[in-house]
């Protein structure tokens, strides 16, 4: 149902950067961009897409509250790794891997982070018993 996301930056070379290097985890590249306005990420043509953009209205770019972009992956393993690099690559903690409830051992397991610009993301998968 969600064909794209795009997050406001305030540094769209910094951001693009950040985020090749921790989509590329995901085997998501570049598939679309306007210089000096926005860049968007997908894993195919025609899939869901992550864009980040300098805002339209030319005015400075804010964290929506209660906003957050989930990046489904695969494997725990590759939770792990995308959380690492977002920390890696400058992002914060927002909550370190592992399943939700936290004392479960199946179901959703996720890692929280922000991105440079403070945007909250989290890499999840599901992990059946």
């Amino acid at each position: 149902m969600i064909g794209y996301v795009t997050l406001g930056t305030a540094d769209l070379n910094k951001a693009s950067a950040y985020y090749d290097e921790l989509l590329a985890t995901i085997g998501a590249t570049r598939f679309m961009e306007e210089p000096n306005y926005f860049v968007a990420w997908s894993q195919t043509q025609d899939g869901s897409g992550l864009a980040v953009s300098l805002p339209f209205d030319k005015k400075p770019a804010s964290v929506g509250n209660g906003t957050m972009v989930a990046l489904e992956v695969k494997t725990p393993e590759e939770v792990n790794a995308v959380y690492q690099k977002a920390l890696e690559l400058g992002g914060t903690c927002e909550g370190k891997p592992g399943f939700r409830p936290e004392d479960a051992n199946q179901g959703f397991y996720a890692g929280y982070f922000r991105d440079l610009d403070g945007n909250k993301l989290n890499a999840y998968c599901i992990v059946e018993g």
